[in-house]
């Protein structure tokens, strides 16, 4: 039974990450969309969907108690508002032919986690993690000195995305009722915003063809699926594992922006993503090393 689980955990999380690796390609459908009116298309449709989803499997229990912690929903407040702003970071850059920044900052993501735990949970870093983090500052400090330019796109998805996992953790809050509860909050602002923009015809469900509307609707299954996903994957298999699957999403989002997309790889982005890869390539044998001496103890 607990092969059977841990089995399931895998297969979950090569779905999340496969399907955020992919996500690009429904947002580059939308490009004549602005990045605004999609996201709020993402919050009203991920409310809808998640209300759905837990009348089938449950979960308004937890939701009624967690209305009664105001300290935890004010937490939640603050991690809507960065997961607001990841979003519509992301889908501007995909639609703006900034794919490898979104995926460097995604590349960046897991080492940003550990100075975060460093900082606010009291994590002590390791040698080797201390040399990865090092060797990510550098990369972006000689792109700052050689070429003149801050990787911004990357490192703002990289920043709220690593303080909104650092806050959903200090909440401990589930996937699903967490992301129910900040697609709630969001959902007046991504209404009234639809409401105001009706005059624009990507806004107006009303005059789109079905196969728009179709399009936008997804963007609730598009936003939801991966995160319950990971969030079942979470649950069955160990953290460290977990960890290096992350890799998969920006992997994937590297080949679509160069491959598919013809997005210029030059000299600057080839310096800073050198010094990353190499960053995450010790920050995983540290990885590995520390979970072969735990297995050993």
């Amino acid at each position: 039974m607990a092969d059977l689980e841990y089995r399931k955990g895998i297969a979950l999380a090569l779905c999340a990450y496969f399907l955020w690796g992919i996500a690009p390609i429904y947002f580059k459908l939308l490009h004549h969309v602005s990045a605004a009116e999609i996201l709020a298309h993402r919050v009203v449709w991920s409310f809808v969907f998640m209300i759905v989803l837990m009348q089938f499997i449950g979960g308004f229990s937890k939701l009624r108690a967690l209305f009664k912690q105001p300290k935890q929903l004010g937490v939640l407040t603050v991690t809507s508002i960065l997961i607001a702003g990841n979003w519509l970071l992301f889908i501007w850059a995909v639609n703006n032919d900034h794919m490898l920044d979104a995926s460097l900052g995604y590349f960046i993501n897991p080492l940003f986690n550990v100075l975060l735990g460093m900082l606010f949970l009291g994590e002590r870093l390791r040698k080797l993690q201390w040399f990865a983090v090092s060797l990510a500052g550098i990369g972006v400090v000689i792109q700052l000195i050689s070429f003149g330019s801050i990787p911004l796109v990357s490192l703002a998805l990289a920043g709220s995305f690593g303080f909104y996992g650092l806050l959903r953790k200090k909440v401990n809050v589930d996937a699903k009722t967490g992301l129910l509860v900040e697609t709630a909050l969001l959902l007046p602002i991504a209404a009234i915003y639809l409401i105001m923009t009706l005059d624009s015809a990507s806004a107006s469900m009303l005059t789109n063809s079905l196969n728009m509307n179709l399009m936008l609707i997804a963007a609730g299954v598009v936003t939801s699926v991966p995160l319950l996903c990971f969030a079942g994957a979470a649950t069955r298999i160990p953290l460290s594992m977990l960890g290096f699957f992350q890799y998969i999403g920006p992997s994937i989002m590297f080949i679509l922006a160069v491959s598919l997309y013809q997005e210029p790889f030059d000299l600057e982005k080839g310096i800073t993503f050198g010094f990353i890869w190499c960053a995450l390539v010790i920050f995983s044998i540290d990885m590995l090393y520390k979970r072969k001496k735990a297995n050993q103890g």
